[in-house]
Formats: C-alpha cells, sequence, structure tokens
C-alpha cells in the first residue's frame, strides 16, 4: 500500500444472493480485493463485463454492503461509518455512473440535479449561494449555466455525461469514481469527456478510480491499473508497464484485443479460449485456469497469491510468470 494513500481497500469481499431454477445462490462478485489510491492519483480498474470492478467501486461508496474487509478514507472506517459520518463520506468520495440518462432523475432539472449533494447535506447558505455554485459548476465542466433549466431529455449523451461530472464535483470531493463513465458515448464524445475529467484533475487535485473495459481509455488516463478476473486483482503496475510489458496471461489477451495499426506489435502467446467460469460453479485453484496458455497441474489445485515480481513493484497473481 501506499504511504502516502489517501483511500486503501484490504481485502474486500462482496457477495450477492441470487435465486436461479428456484435454488438459492450467493455468488461473490469481489473476492478478496486490496488496493490503494494516493492524492492526487488516477488508479485504472480494467476487467471484462462480471469481473467485480464496478462492485469495488459501489462497496467503497456503500451503495452495496461488503461482506467483509477493510476500507479507510483519511483514517475514518468506511464499513463501519453510518449517519452523519458517512454523510460526510460520500461528499468526499463521490461517483459518476456509467449510463448518464439512468443516473439523473428525468423529472428533476439539471440544476436541482447537481445540486442534490448540497441540498442535502446542507451546503449552501442561501439561494444565491446555491445558484451560484450550479452556474460556477457547470462551467467547469463546459456547460453553460443556462443549462440548469433544463432537463435530461433534454441535453445529448455528452451533455449529460458532463452534467453528471458536475454534480459529482460539486461538493468539491476529494475522491472520484468513474464508472465507465464513457462507454456509453460516442468515440469523438468520449475524447472529450476523457479530456474534460484529466483537466478536472489537475484543477481541482482529485484522485480518482477510474473503471474501465477498454484498456485503451485506462491507458489515457490512469497513473496505475489494476487488472480484474472474477472479482480478484490478477496483475497491479504502473500503466506503463502494464502496456508495454503485461505478464499475466489474462492482462496479455486483454492486451491482445486492442487493435494494433501495425499488426507486428501484436502480443505473441497471448491466446485466450471459451468464456470465463460460471460464478455459479467457481472452479479450485486459479478461476483463469481453463482458459491460460500456461496452463500447469497447479493452477487448478491452488489459487495463486500476487506477489512482487521486478524491480518495478508490478504485483502479480500467477503460478507461471
Amino acid at each position: 500500500m501506499s504511504s502516502n494513500a489517501i483511500l486503501t481497500v484490504c481485502d474486500l469481499k462482496t457477495s450477492f444472493k441470487v435465486k436461479r431454477a428456484g435454488r438459492k445462490y450467493r455468488v461473490q462478485a469481489v473476492d478478496g480485493v486490496s488496493l490503494s489510491l494516493a492524492e492526487g492519483e488516477v488508479l485504472g480498474i480494467v476487467g471484462e463485463s462480471g469481473c467485480g470492478k464496478t462492485t469495488v467501486g459501489r462497496s467503497i461508496v456503500r451503495l452495496v454492503q461488503p461482506d467483509s474487509g477493510a476500507i479507510d478514507f483519511k483514517g475514518t472506517n468506511v464499513i463501519e461509518a453510518g449517519g452523519a459520518s458517512l454523510r460526510d463520506l460520500r461528499l468526499n468520495i463521490r461517483m459518476v455512473f456509467q449510463d448518464p440518462y439512468a443516473s439523473l432523475n428525468p423529472r428533476r432539472s439539471i440544476g436541482d440535479s447537481v445540486a442534490e449533494a448540497g441540498d442535502i447535506n446542507g451546503v449552501f447558505k442561501s439561494r444565491a449561494e446555491r445558484n451560484a455554485s450550479i452556474a460556477r459548476t457547470l462551467t467547469a465542466v463546459g456547460l453553460d449555466p443556462s443549462f440548469a433549466a433544463r432537463y435530461p431529455h433534454e441535453l445529448s449523451g455528452g451533455q449529460r455525461q458532463r452534467a453528471g461530472i458536475a454534480r459529482a464535483i460539486l461538493p468539491r470531493p476529494a475522491v472520484i469514481i468513474a464508472d465507465e463513465p464513457v462507454s456509453a458515448l460516442d468515440v469523438s464524445v468520449q475524447a472529450q469527456v476523457l479530456n474534460l475529467m484529466m483537466d478536472l484533475r489537475e484543477e481541482l487535485k482529485l484522485s480518482m478510480l477510474f473503471i474501465s473495459h477498454d484498456l485503451g481509455v485506462i491507458g489515457q488516463i490512469s497513473d496505475r491499473v489494476a487488472v480484474m478476473y472474477m472479482g480478484r486483482v490478477v496483475e497491479l503496475a504502473d500503466t506503463r508497464t502494464i502496456l508495454d510489458r503485461p505478464l499475466h496471461p489474462y492482462t496479455r489477451a486483454l492486451m491482445a484485443a486492442v487493435p494494433k495499426p501495425d499488426p507486428s506489435k501484436r502480443i505473441a502467446g497471448a491466446i485466450e479460449t471459451g468464456e470465463p467460469p460460471s460464478q455459479f460453479d467457481r472452479p479450485s485453484g486459479c478461476t483463469y485456469a481453463a482458459r491460460c496458455p500456461l496452463l500447469s497441474s497447479r493452477c487448478r489445485a491452488e489459487v495463486p497469491e500476487l506477489r512482487v515480481i521486478g524491480a518495478d513493484n508490478r504485483i502479480v497473481a500467477c503460478h507461471n510468470v
């Protein structure tokens, strides 16, 4: 863990009760994740759909309740926080959601949605201060203050996501958790929103967890990258290290899936077959074993633990690298 960490997550586990074919199951969405986020850092969390990355973000802000583990924000135990303490945490740790239309109340004006956290927590001393704060925040995300009177259906997808970002930053939080914030947008709009988030990071001195399934997007904005598979972190390193020399076979497969203009630069040996195992019947040993080109008998019997490899402090969970 980083010595200047503003947020630390240790051995986080979160599961959900699911009913299937008349039987009740408990699905382990997050299975022992440990992360740290330094002040001013952007930590990318990447993995395919269903790997648990969104649940990590939602667990940190307590939109879902973790089963066990520890989450520490500036010395405060997030998991045990309640009442005023939890409200204060949610002012300091804010989320930007994937679908900007679903996350904005269609019956509330953009201004009311942006000011929601301030209204709930009594941040504004007067109506004039509230209006000025809304106008200032909308301007910061590239929207005209007149957008405060509009409703979500009157905005484009990119404008709605900017409004969602405005709602997140209005209370001046320390940490932003961005959950697939550009995946629902056109490619040209994605670039604009990514540039906006990078600018806000510098202007507001934000720390950020940036969640995505797209390594290309993660590579543009993140300082470090945590790669997740089936609820666990399988590799964690500086972004350049991950992009230039991925070690875990799953990371290599993700990198191989990113289109390359020069075919000679494709990653050799990163062959992935089949689908992830069912969450209802998780295999013993390494959950990636059935898809892995480095498969050995140890992989099926023993769960690989995260270990430091090399002088660059890369952390990898694999028996064979």
